[in-house]
């Protein structure tokens, strides 16, 4: 089952498998911004923002301080929130708060999506460095909300972001899955590393019109990214491919 080929269904590209890796899955874990809704539906901007503005009032920097504060932490420490508590022992349920205080009105119901979710067999997570309310607030939005077992966030991993593997560790450990018999799905090539190895089946989800860049790249780059099965520009047509794999 190796060698690239173009899958059935609109956007689902295979970048090393083919779709019968899918079979016997028992769990569907999903990353929540910019993978449950798509790159282009620019709610985590608001969300980045809010972040550079809380780092800017906490710590009397400029616009530009404060921005390229943000993004020091964030490479460093994961996640920008385990940055500031690390360095400046923030209160992290404040920043909580105020990062995820945005704007949900312009994140439609997907019906076809809950439709694909739905049908996947066995049980669906979301798993996301963002905290529970937003993940609710954002699952809500998108019509999604009845189809998840639970949502596993920042607090449930005490704080502790992806990649990081004691964080998969943790969901792993209260979730009762088994790794080998799950498929997880995200945004950032490098929170698939752990669940690679760990023996879930990978899926990357990149902006809209950028699949076909990323497969180049890969080809020209001999293969940077081993850890990632798949990658589809298209979540909800990349599901209906599979469940149509799975039939």
């Amino acid at each position: 089952m190796t060698g690239k080929r173009t899958l059935p269904g609109e956007g689902a590209h295979a970048h090393q498998h083919d779709l019968r890796l899918f079979k016997g899955i028992e769990a569907w874990v999903f990353d929540l911004d910019n993978t449950l809704y798509p790159h282009e539906a620019d709610l985590f901007s608001q969300i980045d923002d809010k972040i550079s503005r809380y780092v800017q009032k906490l710590l009397d920097l400029s616009r530009e301080e404060a921005r390229a504060h943000q993004k020091e932490l964030y490479h460093e420490h994961g996640t920008t929130l385990r940055g500031l508590m690390k360095r400046h022992e923030i209160d992290p349920d404040d920043y909580l708060r105020a990062v995820h205080d945005i704007d949900y009105s312009g994140l439609l119901p997907n019906p076809d999506l809950a439709s694909a979710i739905e049908a996947l067999p066995g049980k669906k997570f979301i798993f996301t460095n963002g905290d529970r309310p937003h993940a609710e607030r954002t699952a809500a939005a998108l019509g999604i909300s009845d189809h998840f077992e639970d949502i596993f966030g920042i607090v449930e991993a005490d704080l502790i972001p992806k990649p990081n593997r004691e964080t998969y560790d943790m969901f792993l450990a209260k979730t009762g899955i088994s790794s080998a018999r799950a498929a997880m799905f995200e945004d950032l090539p490098k929170n698939l590393a752990v669940p690679h190895q760990l023996g879930m089946c990978t899926t990357l989800i990149v902006p809209k019109g950028t699949r076909e860049v990323f497969r180049e790249s890969w080809d020209l780059e001999g293969e940077p990214y081993p850890h990632v099965d798949f990658v589809t520009d298209d979540l909800t047509g990349f599901l209906k491919a599979v469940l149509g794999g799975l039939g």
